[in-house]
């Protein structure tokens, strides 16, 4: 594959790389830029942390589950390159070294990427920003503390990448939803590559060898939001830094889940699409949108279908998605002010649920419920709605009364596994206090284990 990218301010053009082939492997094999570290490898440590900055602005993502094509037209700074030319440091290294915020150094390139991104950003969000790097003895006061003496420092010009480079499209890499559904029709077997957060593990991890490939991240057609004020249609290719944007204005409830959804350098790759189309059991985005009743939309070269997104999820492993077809978008209502999401983890940022319930419960003028929508992950093979539980609520008086009349009906809902992450028995009493933390909630009651003190 031929690719064109900058990195630190240098033009680099690759003849026949390979499709997968990381930017991690190649900037400390091929370019002998080591400053960049290799910690987990599977993009929960940060240790490998690079800017990359496209139409959109700088973001921070993670070399090691980068693939090299996805920086096709981009820019790429690694920390080597947040220095200036002549070695002047830049303010958030400076704040480093003034707050000793380093001690073994592994952790400190990735982190002092990441707080360059955000520093290029604006984003005063310290924490969050920083929840994607992991360090394990410097601790982590000096560090957030050197990055808010750096907020207000301007940015240095040798930041400010030139003109991004004026590349083709590739064959590898569609531009347009209609070229891409014609390589997936002639191809149906290749694998579908949007942000590489899951399919990055395949290559890192299982040490798979994919031949085929079709990456997505250049496709305009599924990176489109549309809202006409009723409801919201999210092209599958949009990251989930922009859904969480979105979400802040619509569903915010929703938005704070997505906030401890991976890392900031996992949510700038990942994609809604691809959260989805993996079927995955745990995935956190299926919950929220089963609740809000979003539909699925489906294309293929022949013609295009849609569906509840409930009906996408058949069994573990199995969604219903046909050879050549690709999810192309979800629709959803644009307000549901009485939507709760929670997600129940060992750690409260980028962890894997052991939970996640998504809940709209509404009560009529009589005080009944009127209507409800429930959703786990966690609790069975797939994403899952909670129609017993739903049926044992409606009509009944909102209070005690309806968690008590559902109580029985959880069990005909979900039979949970036991794992690493939580016993079965935590799961199903789990989600029962769910739904009693939703009444309460709506009660008025204090509820917020952030805000709530012993």
């Amino acid at each position: 594959m031929d690719i064109d990218f900058l990195l630190n301010g240098e033009r680099i053009t690759l003849r026949d790389a390979a499709a997968t082939q990381t930017l991690l492997d190649w900037l400390r094999l091929d370019r002998g830029l080591c400053g960049t570290k290799e910690g987990c490898n599977e993009g929960d440590c940060g240790a490998c942390t690079v800017m990359v900055t496209d139409e959109d602005g700088p973001r921070a993502l993670n070399a090691c589950i980068l693939f090299l094509p996805q920086l096709h037209g981009k820019a790429v700074r690694t920390v080597e390159g947040i220095s200036g030319p002549d070695g002047a440091l830049h303010p958030v290294q400076q704040a480093m070294i003034d707050r000793h915020g380093s001690q073994c150094g592994f952790c400190t390139p990735g982190f002092v990427v990441a707080m360059a991104t955000a520093h290029a950003r604006g984003d005063r969000g310290h924490d969050d920003a920083l929840a994607g790097n992991l360090c394990r003895c410097t601790g982590y006061a000096p560090i957030v503390r050197a990055a808010e003496d750096a907020a207000d420092a301007p940015v240095p010009a040798w930041m400010r990448d030139a003109a991004l480079p004026s590349v083709e499209a590739a064959r590898y890499a569609p531009a347009t939803l209609d070229a891409l559904l014609e390589e997936t029709a002639a191809r149906p077997e290749a694998t579908l590559i949007a942000g590489a957060t899951d399919v990055g593990l395949w290559v890192t991890k299982d040490l798979r060898d994919l031949d085929d490939v079709i990456f997505l991240n250049r496709c305009a057609d599924l990176q489109r939001i549309e809202d006409d004020g009723e409801r919201l249609r999210i092209g599958a290719g949009v990251t989930m830094d922009r859904v969480h944007r979105l979400m802040v204005e619509h569903h915010p409830d929703y938005a704070e889940m997505i906030r401890r959804y991976g890392s900031a350098q996992v949510r700038a790759a990942a994609t809604i699409g691809g959260n989805i189309a993996n079927g995955s059991p745990i995935g956190d985005n299926p919950p929220a949108l089963i609740a809000l009743g979003a539909i699925l939309h489906l294309a293929h070269r022949d013609g295009r279908r849609e569906m509840p997104i409930e009906d996408f999820f058949i069994d573990y492993g199995k969604q219903d998605l046909r050879p050549g077809e690709v999810v192309e978008a979800i629709s959803l209502p644009a307000r549901a002010p009485r939507l709760k999401v929670w997600k129940l983890s060992k750690r409260f940022d980028q962890d894997i649920s052991a939970v996640c319930g998504a809940f709209d419960i509404g009560v009529d003028d009589e005080g009944r419920v009127g209507w409800a929508r429930i959703a786990f992950g966690g609790m069975a093979a797939i994403p899952k709605r909670a129609r017993h539980v739903e049926e044992a609520l409606l009509g009944v008086r909102w209070g005690e009364e309806a968690i008590a009349a559902a109580w029985e009906a959880w069990e005909r809902d979900f039979q949970p596994l036991s794992d690493m992450r939580a016993s079965a028995g935590y799961r199903l009493n789990a989600a029962r206090n769910l739904l009693s933390r939703y009444l309460l909630e709506d009660l008025g009651a204090a509820v917020d284990v952030l805000e709530v003190a012993p």
